[in-house]
C-alpha cells in the first residue's frame, strides 16, 4: 500500500423548515431575547417535526455533498455518521442512510463524540484514505437534539437545533491544490459527568422513574464547560498549527464548533485571529452540534466565501469530553 493525501472534495448540508425564535422560547421557559443573544448568539434554530429523524436530516445532507462533488453514488466506498441523537440505539443512522442512498456491500459505522464527532469522524476517514484502503468516504454529522432537550431547563432548552452537514473526503490526486494537511483528536473521560444524557443506555435504562426525572435529555454544566472548551480548542489547533510552521496569520479561515459566541470570540482572542477571519452563523441555528462545522462550511463554500486553495482550520469540544481539530487546505 502506497500513501496519499486525503482530501474535501464537497461539502452538502439540510436544517428542517420549522424555526424556534427566541421570542418563541420566551412564551415557553423564563428567558428573553436579549438574554439569549447577549450569552450565546443565538437568535433562531431550526427544529425537526415529529416525522423527522436523524436519519432523514443525514440523508438530506448527504444527497447535497453527492451532488456537489465529481463522485457517483456507487464510487461511494464508506459511510461514517457521526451523532449523539441516532434513531435508534442500534441499527446505526449510518446503516439506515446507506439503505435510503440504495448503497450496498460497503461499512458503514456510527460514532459517538458529542460535538466533537464530525472531527473525530474526518479524523478516522482520513487514515482510510491516506493508507489506500478506498478512494471515497461520506461523512455525516447529524443531531436532533430538541428531542432530547429538557424543555424545563431555560440555561440549555436555549441552546440547541436540529440539523445536517455532510461532506465527501476523497483521495487527493497530485495535481490537486487540496489536501488535509494534519488533524488532532483528543479527549478526557474524567470529566464526562459535565455533559451527559445519564438514562437509556446499560447504566440507567429506560423506566418510569428516569423519564420522571427527566434523565433522558441533556444535562449539562455550562461553566466549566465553557473554560475547557476554550481551552481544549485552543490546545488542539495551537499544535497542529506549531507542527506544520503555521500560525494563526496562516489561515484563511477558522470553522469553530457554534457552541455559544463568547466561545468563539475568546477562541479568536486566544489564537489571535480577528473575528473576520472566523466562520459564524451560531445566529441561524443555535448548537446542532456534530452538524455545526459542516453546516457552516457547507454555507460558506456555497456563498463564495471559502474557495478552493483556502487554508481553513476546524475546531470542536464536546462530550465525553472530548477535542479536536483539522488543518486543511481546502
Amino acid at each position: 500500500m502506497g500513501y496519499y493525501f486525503a482530501k474535501f472534495e464537497s461539502f452538502g448540508s439540510f436544517a428542517p423548515k420549522k424555526i424556534l425564535t427566541n421570542q418563541d422560547l420566551e412564551k415557553i421557559v423564563d428567558t428573553t431575547d436579549e438574554w439569549i443573544r447577549t450569552r450565546t448568539g443565538m437568535v433562531e434554530r431550526h427544529i425537526a417535526s415529529p416525522e423527522e429523524a436523524a436519519s432523514d436530516l443525514a440523508y438530506q445532507a448527504a444527497i447535497n455533498a453527492i451532488e456537489a462533488s465529481k463522485v457517483r453514488y456507487k464510487e461511494i466506498e464508506m459511510i461514517i455518521v457521526a451523532t449523539i441523537s441516532p434513531d435508534h440505539p442500534f441499527p446505526s443512522t449510518s446503516c439506515i442512510v446507506q439503505k435510503k442512498l440504495g448503497l450496498k456491500n460497503i461499512p458503514a459505522f456510527d460514532i459517538s463524540a458529542g460535538c466533537t464527532g464530525f472531527i473525530y469522524a474526518c479524523d478516522i476517514g482520513r487514515q482510510y484514505i491516506e493508507n489506500g484502503t478506498v478512494n471515497n468516504i461520506l461523512i455525516i454529522g447529524v443531531e436532533v437534539l430538541t428531542k432530547i432537550t429538557n424543555w424545563n431547563d431555560r440555561n440549555t432548552c436555549v441552546l440547541f437545533g436540529d440539523a445536517s452537514g455532510a461532506c465527501v473526503m476523497s483521495r487527493a490526486e497530485p495535481s490537486d491544490i487540496s489536501r488535509i494537511i494534519d488533524s488532532k483528536i483528543d479527549a478526557d473521560g474524567s470529566q464526562g459527568e459535565f455533559l451527559i444524557q445519564a438514562a437509556g443506555g446499560s447504566r440507567l435504562p429506560a423506566s418510569a422513574e428516569t423519564v420522571a426525572a427527566n434523565q433522558h435529555t441533556v444535562y449539562m454544566e455550562g461553566n466549566r464547560i465553557f473554560k475547557n472548551a476554550v481551552k481544549s480548542m485552543y490546545a488542539s489547533s495551537d499544535e497542529l498549527l506549531r507542527r506544520n510552521n503555521l500560525s494563526g496569520v496562516d489561515i484563511d479561515w477558522i470553522i469553530p464548533h457554534q457552541a455559544n459566541m463568547r466561545i468563539i470570540e475568546a477562541l479568536a482572542e486566544k489564537m489571535r485571529v480577528p473575528m473576520s477571519k472566523v466562520i459564524v452563523n451560531i445566529h441561524k441555528y443555535g448548537n446542532t452540534s456534530s452538524a455545526t462545522i459542516p453546516l457552516a462550511l457547507d454555507e460558506s463554500i456555497r456563498s463564495k466565501k471559502i474557495r478552493r486553495g483556502d487554508i481553513i482550520l476546524l475546531t470542536s469540544f464536546g462530550a465525553g469530553l472530548t477535542w479536536g481539530s483539522i488543518l486543511a487546505r481546502y
